[in-house]
Order: structure tokens, then sequence, then C-alpha cells
């Protein structure tokens, strides 16, 4: 081969080790062999009774080189793939799915599993983490973690954002979107099973730490504030408690407006100060860097294994955005109401931990696992702008400080027994606990009136009168407990008959809260007038204006309050709700090799839910009970899933069911719940009801060499009543909630190709070349939504008495919020066959979706336009000091993607959200011990 061709493989292979780096760093084996289970997805087919049914897996086939996954799902204990078809899970098992190895994740470089799942065919990521299948919403996809559910920490959903989770502790990633008996019925669109690390079969000990940079943060200006010597541990210090003064008047009883002045004086004088209210400059942001430790051993004691697995690790990140955010104040978009450039910087501080240890006896292992998630966002806004239907030719300034702590804790035992040949059971219990919380959510504004003639026009005031210049504070916290236990009876009947039933119960309980208080100044000048003293009132006025000059914290001091006073409105509408879902579920499932070639997989599932919102009543005198919601629901939900195989490499698949999703719980509570990352403030609806959803679909597939396929698939979905988000102006004020409409449908297609190329081939005589071998991966998924809408269909919003019809919120024909017509992934690779030594660009692509209907208003909706992001991924293994070490570069949207959110009639377009996303850089290293 010719030298420039070596030189130029040898300069991938250098870019992995002089490039500074951003992400987590990823446990994986510094030799690291090509995966039997191949990177990104592997959609399945033909059905084997002993693969679905681990229990009854054959022994292993010769050919089986590397280790398969350690998997864990409902009914399923841990998938190994043995047995007479062939090593691949996911074209053994009968269902569609795709899995992700801890090596495959590695590949893609992502540092948590949300990024990685991103590489799935028919995924897309959206927001904070929150994953669509083939264009449905995050509400349409259900999250387990080791087969049981999980809570979520966010207040806007039930769903959980997946980004919470680091890759490395992470053994496996599970995505089904066939729907089979054993999983619960709110399986819209899939099914994303995370299986935590277990036991090890040999003992190891691994430190990684990162570093990175991004173009537009890092080394940039930005904005923050001090909030306490200890906040980049994520857990802060004590400093954001509720102040003693808050804190009695909460445990009253009473109404801020049953209080006293002085009582108001006294809360509003504790609240704020140059520690949580003050936002600075930071002209050089941090760089980005991680930490994280992970280790485990086994020991043999007589018959009985015993594995212990550990990890550790902590991120600090930081990302700012200059966010061009407006809303229209016309239906044909000509006119801005409001339009604002605003510059946020976010510091997030990720702690997480998870202990396991397991027990392996004959064929049986008992699994305890604990999981620890902190992630905090630390953010400081700094936006100027105009607010037309307020004060023209006025600008304004906005500023805002705030503290999101999501938390999880989740602790499971799962037994997998083989009671005898035929028979075997599967146990599982678990607890989870997620809190978020919101302590000292602080926003001021400030005019400037641009008014030539005033002495002030080119100065920013805030009057505190509520309208020019305001100052508020929200304190929100949110607790959810679930319970959850599991039994799985598997008996083989014959050869090629297995029979399975099972029974799972869920008990889940949330407590939120949020009291948010308005402040305004005393209008003493007011009331001097009126008592005739206008020479006191005109001093009066003088001071105020003064005093109007002043930052937030001085503003708010003590000393300004008592001399002027100050007066608390109450902002929370209903201020404490809990909300409960308690499911019963049993089903049965049949697996049946009708043919040699014929496969049945079917069951039917049963499913009893109360989901309930009741307002916690927190005052001495009752408040209104109006906003609660409750609905009892019974559905049976019948799965059939057909495998025919052609050939020994061809096989297609014919799949039907019936799957179910409820309302999130913050889509029925009627309060009000600010999105920091979206910059928008939501609303819930008591009177939502349960989607249901009827699937088909209909796949071929073509293994034609090991680890390389190629498939194809179309799929079809009726929905009735989908939830959806809805914008609207409303009694004077800008709401953002949520309405069933009356109907969808979505259908589609996806393909797929997997090819290795063997270099070797091609560059005869090159040592470089000789082990190295070519990857490419390719996947397209087509979808298509509408919603349908009829002149008399109804629909009902609990907070607005007007709305009577749906299409007063949608219109006929326009696709489902969050649903890309076009979803496409490409993955060229260079890997190492004989070491750890893999180069690889990966190219996502995402087309427009409506993130919020503006039917309501007239005007057309809103869409995102994700659009291309390519990013490049390389990783090397290396002995240092003679330790096996990883060396891993990454750059991440290296096109430049900016971040779109708009809407726009061909004419005139308003921004929703506008800004460079940048490309970033990061270098880890795992040292591996």
């Amino acid at each position: 081969m010719s030298r420039p061709f070596e030189l130029a493989s040898l300069l991938l292979i250098s870019s992995a080790l002089v490039a500074p780096s951003v992400a987590r760093a990823q446990a994986v084996p510094a030799p690291a062999p090509a995966p039997s289970i191949p990177a990104q997805t592997a959609e399945a087919p033909a059905q084997d009774p002993a693969v679905a049914t681990p229990e009854t897996a054959a022994p292993a086939e010769e050919e089986q080189v590397a280790e398969n996954p350690d998997i864990s799902i409902p009914g399923g204990g841990d998938i190994v793939v043995v047995g007479k078809r062939n090593g691949n899970i996911a074209r053994s098992t009968s269902q569609v799915l795709s899995v992700l190895s801890s090596e495959d994740i590695a590949r893609t470089g992502e540092g948590d599993i949300a990024g990685a799942l991103a590489r799935v065919t028919g995924l897309s990521v959206v927001g904070n983490g929150f994953v669509y299948v083939r264009g449905l919403g995050d509400r349409y996809s259900l999250a387990l973690l080791n087969g049981s559910p999980l809570p979520s920490p966010e207040p806007l959903r039930r769903s959980v954002p997946l980004d919470i989770f680091p890759t490395n502790v992470i053994a496996s990633s599970l995505v089904q979107k066939t729907y089979s008996a054993n999983f619960p019925g709110e399986f819209g669109g899939g099914v994303i099973n995370l299986t935590t690390k277990s036991t090890p079969k040999e003992g190891f000990f691994n430190v990684n730490s990162s570093i990175g940079a991004d173009t537009v943060t890092t080394g940039q200006l930005g904005y923050t504030y001090f909030g306490s010597a200890s906040d980049w541990t994520g857990f802060g210090n004590g400093a954001r408690n509720i102040p003693p003064a808050l804190a009695s008047f909460l445990s009253s009883g009473q109404q801020i407006a049953d209080t006293t002045r002085a009582t108001q004086r006294a809360i509003a004088s504790q609240l704020f100060n140059g520690n949580n209210s003050v936002v600075q400059r930071n002209t050089a942001i941090p760089p980005n860097w991680s930490f994280s430790l992970d280790g485990g051993k086994s020991w043999d004691i007589d018959d009985v294994t015993l594995g212990l697995i550990a990890t550790f690790g902590y991120s600090n990140k930081w990302r700012t955005r200059d966010n061009l955010q407006q809303t229209t104040a016309t239906q044909d978009l000509s006119l801005a109401e409001t339009s604002f450039q605003r510059v946020i910087t976010d510091n997030r501080l990720v702690v997480d931990g998870l202990i396991g240890t397991s027990l392996e006896f004959d064929r049986n292992k008992i699994r305890w696992t604990t999981l620890y998630v902190r992630d905090t966002l630390k953010q400081a806004r700094l936006g100027v702008g105009t607010i037309t239907g307020l004060a023209q030719g006025s600008t304004f300034q906005q500023q805002d400080t705030a503290w999101f702590a999501r938390q999880l804790i989740d602790t499971q035992l799962a037994g997998e027994f083989k009671l005898t040949d035929a028979l075997s059971l599967d146990l599982r219990g678990g607890y989870a606990n997620s809190r978020r919380d919101a302590p000292d959510e602080i926003s001021f504004q400030y005019q400037r009136s641009n008014n030539p003639a005033s002495p002030t026009g080119q100065f920013f005031l805030n009057p505190l009168n509520g309208q020019f210049g305001d100052a508020t504070i929200a304190n929100s916290f949110l607790r959810e407990d679930l319970y959850s236990v599991g039994a799985d009876v598997a008996y083989k009947f014959t050869p090629d008959v297995t029979g399975s039933v099972g029974y799972a119960y869920t008990d889940t309980f949330r407590r939120t809260e949020r009291r948010a208080f308005q402040f305004r100044r005393d209008q003493i000048a007011t009331r001097l007038r009126e008592q005739g003293l206008n020479d006191l009132a005109g001093a009066q006025e003088t001071i105020a204006t003064g005093l109007s000059f002043l930052r937030p914290d001085a503003l708010l001091s003590p000393a300004v309050i008592d001399a002027f006073g100050i007066s608390i409105n109450e902002n929370s509408g209903t201020p404490v709700f809990g909300a409960s879902l308690r499911i019963h579920a049993g089903y049965g499932r049949l697996q049946w090799d009708i043919l040699d070639d014929l496969n049945v997989d079917i069951g039917l599932r049963y499913e009893s839910a109360r989901q309930a919102v009741n307002v916690v009543q927190i005052f001495a005198t009752p408040i209104s009970r109006s906003a609660e919601a409750q609905i009892n629901r019974n559905y049976f939900l019948p799965a059939a899933t057909f495998t025919y195989k052609i050939t020994p490499e061809l096989q297609v698949r014919i799949a039907g069911s019936k799957t179910i999703s409820r309302p999130q719980f913050r889509e029925l509570i009627d309060q009000s719940y600010f999105d920091p990352e979206v910059n928008r403030e939501y609303r819930g609806n008591g009177r939502l009801t349960d989607t249901q959803l009827y699937n088909a679909e209909g796949r071929i597939e073509w293994y034609f060499d090991r680890d390389q396929r190629v498939s194809a698939a179309g799929f079809y979905k009726q929905i009735d009543n989908p939830i959806e988000v809805f914008t609207g102006s409303f009694q004077q004020s800008f709401i953002y909630s949520y309405a069933n409409a009356p109907s969808a449908t979505l259908y589609g297609g996806e393909v797929e190709a997997q090819k290795y190329f063997n270099l070797s081939d091609v560059f005869e005589g090159s040592s470089f070349f000789a082990s190295r071998r070519l990857l490419l991966i390719a996947n397209y998924t087509y979808t298509k939504s509408r919603i349908s809408v009829g002149a008399n269909d109804p629909a009902s919003v609990s907070f607005l008495s007007g709305i009577t019809r749906a299409n007063q919120l949608f219109r006929d024909g326009v696709p489902l919020t969050g649903q890309s017509d076009h979803l496409a992934n490409l993955e060229i690779g260079l890997e190492d066959r004989d070491g750890l030594s893999q180069q690889t660009l990966l190219l996502n692509y995402a087309s427009r979706r409506a993130t919020i209907r503006a039917g309501a208003l007239g005007q057309p909706d809103v869409f995102e336009y994700p659009g291309f992001q390519l990013d490049f991924v390389a990783r090397q293994g290396v002995k240092l000091a003679g330790i096996n070490t990883e060396m891993k570069f990454e750059a991440r949207n290296i096109t430049g993607t900016r971040f779109q959110e708009f809407q726009d009639n061909g004419v005139n377009r308003i921004n929703y959200n506008l800004y460079n996303v940048g490309r970033t850089l990061q270098f880890s290293m795992s040292v591996k011990f």
C-alpha cells in the first residue's frame, strides 16, 4: 500500500491522544475484540423459545466468540443467547428489539445513555434526555431498570429523563418496539430496559477522567451567581433552606393575604441576598471535567459464587446559550409580543453511584442492586428585550437565578431460579425514590423607558409595581415513591412449546408543592397625596425612584423594606397536590415453534389501574377541590408476533398488539411549572384521559453474514385520545397546557444495514491494516402522523370553561407533537480486531418536529429543526507503565448545527428558541488495573 494511506490512518489514531475533551469516561475493557452484538441496533426476528425463555437455552455454539451483554427484563431473567440458531440476541428473539452492549455504547463515546440511544434506528432524543420512539413523544416510551419501573424526578413528566444515567453504570440497553405481554401495558412506542452492571467474571478496577471544552462556552462570557461555597458538589450547604420567617408562615396554615404587613416585611427581609439574587459576569467559563471509579470482584465459595460491583462518578459541565426567545402578538406573526436576547449559563453537576451484589448457585441467581444519581442544574439568566403590550418603546431587563436538583435512589432485589429442567421462577421487588428540589427560583424585571425627556430614561429601574418592575421568588419540591413487586413462572411443556404467566404490582405516590410570591413596594406616595400632603408625596416619589436603581439584593434588603414597606402576593394557585397510581397486572404468554421455520409468540395482559390527583389541604380555610382528577380503567391487552424463517439467513415477522398510555402526573395537576430548558411555564389539565393504541408491524431481515444484516419494516398505529401540548391566550394569560385530541394515525417504515469490510484484503501486505476492518452502519426511519379533528369532537380543559370542542385547540390533519418525518444515522468506523483501536464518524439527522400546538391562537404550530449533527470518536488502548489504559477523543457537532424552534407562515417568523450550540472537543482517559 502507499505511504500516504498509512500516514493518514496513523493520524486518525494520534488524534485520539492529543486533543482536549469533555464527557464521562467509560469503563470499557482495554483489549476489546469486535463485539458479536452489533453496535447500534439489531432489529429482531426469528423466535427460538430456548432464547426467549433463557432457562431453556442449549449450550453455546463454538463459533460464538464475544461475550453477550447482561440483560434483565420482566419474565425473561437474563437473556443469554446460545443454542441452535446463532449468537445474535436480536436475531434470535421473537420481538423487534435493539441491544446496545457496553462496548456498543462506548463506541458512540456518549457520556449518558440518552445520547447513545439516539443512534438506534427510529429513536430520537428531545430536550433533557427524553427518548422518542418512531416519532411518538416521551410519554409513549416506557423506561425500566433491570426490568422494574422507575420514578421520574421531573415534575412535568412521569417518564424518566435518560440523560441522568451515566454510561459507566450500564451494562446494556435493550429497546423493544413490538409489544409482548410480559412488559407493562404503557408501551406506546416501545420499552427501554437498562440493565446495570452485575457480577464480574474477573476482578477489575478502573479510574476514569475527562476534560473538555466547547466553542461557545469554555473561556467565553457567561453568567452565574454565587449561591454557596459548596455548590460545585451539587449539594449546596444549606444556604437555600427555607428562612425562619417563611417557614413559620408555611406551617401556620394561613394565606399570605391574611397576614399583617409586619409579617410580610419579616418574610421578605430574609429571602434575598447577594448570594442568591445577584447575577455576575464570568468572562471565562471553566472547562468541563469528570471523574469516576468502578470496580468489581467475585469469589467462589464451595458451589456458590459471590459477586460485588461498585461505581462512583462525578461530572461538572458548563453550557452557555445566547438565545433569541420570542412570542407573537398577532395571528400573522408580523409583530412579536415579547422578544428577548437572553444569555443562559447552566452549570450541571452529576454525582452517581452504584453498588450491587449477586449470588449464583447451581442454575440460580440472586441480584441486589442500589443506584444513586443526583443531577443538579445551577442556572443564571440575563435577558434584554421588549414587551409590546406593556410599554411601547421601552426596553426590559430580566434576570433569573435558579437551582434545580434532581435525585434518584433505586434499590432492587431479583431472583432467577431454575426449579427443574422445565420449570423456572423469576421474582423481583424494588423501591425507588425520586425528588426534585427547586428552592429560590428568583426573577427580577427592570424597565428602561428610553424617553430622552426623562432624566432616568436611559437607566434600568425597578419600581416594584408588579408591571414595569417586578420581583418574584418560587420554591417547589417534589417527592415520589414507587414500590414494585413481580413474579414470573415459565414452563417448557415440550422442546417446542413454552408457556409463562406472571403478576406485577406497582404503587406510586407523588407529592408536589410550589409556593410562588410576588413583591410590591408599598405605595406611600399615593396615600400621602390622598391626604393632601403633596410635598411629602413628591419627596417620597423621589426617594422611591432612587431606590429603583438598586440591584436586587439591595432593592429588597431589610433596611429598605423596613423603611419603605413591602406587600406580598402569592401566585401559587393550588399549592400542594398528591398524586397516586396503583396498578395490578397479570399476563399469560405462549411461545410455540409450530413448524421448524414458523414460530408464534402470543400473550394477553390484564391491567387494573387507579390514578388520582388530589388537592392537599394546607390552609386553615380549605380551598376548592375542583382541580382534582381520577381515572379508574381496566384493560385487556393482547399481543401476537409470528416469525417465519424463509431460509437460514432470511426471516419475516408480523406483529400486532393493543397498548395504552396514561396521562402523566404533571399533566393532570393544575399547578404551574417552569421548564428551564425551553423557558416556558406549563399548567396541567385534570380532565385528561388514557390514550389507547392499536399497533401493527411487518418486517423482513436478511443476515447475510455474522454481525452483518439488512432489514426493512413497515408499521402502523391507530391512536385514540392522544395527549398533545397546546398554547393559547386565554383570560388575558398566555398558557401552555395539555388536552386529548380525538384521534390520530401514525405509519411509516424503516431500513437498516450493517456491513464489515476486512481491510487486509484491500491493503495487502500492510501491517497496519492486517487486523483492521471498516464498519458501515446506516439506518433510516420515515414516519408520518395525522391528528383527526371533527367539527363536533369534544375537548375539555379543567381551568378553561370556554373550551368545549377539539377544533378550538387543534387543527385537523397536523402531525403529532415530537414526530419527525425523517430520522437517519450513519456510522463509519475503523476498528482493530486484535486490540482496542477504533475511529468512528457518526452522522445523525432529524427533520423538523412540532413541539407546541398553536391552533387555539389561529397561528402556525411551533416546530423544532434538529438538522444534521456530525460527531467523531476515537478510542485507543495503550500501556502506560505496564498498565492497560484507554484514551478517547471526541469531537461533537462538527457541523456547528444551531438549535432552532420557531413559528413560520412563509412570510413572517417568530423564534421561540434560537441559539448556537457550539462544537465540543473532549479527551478522556481510563486506567484499568
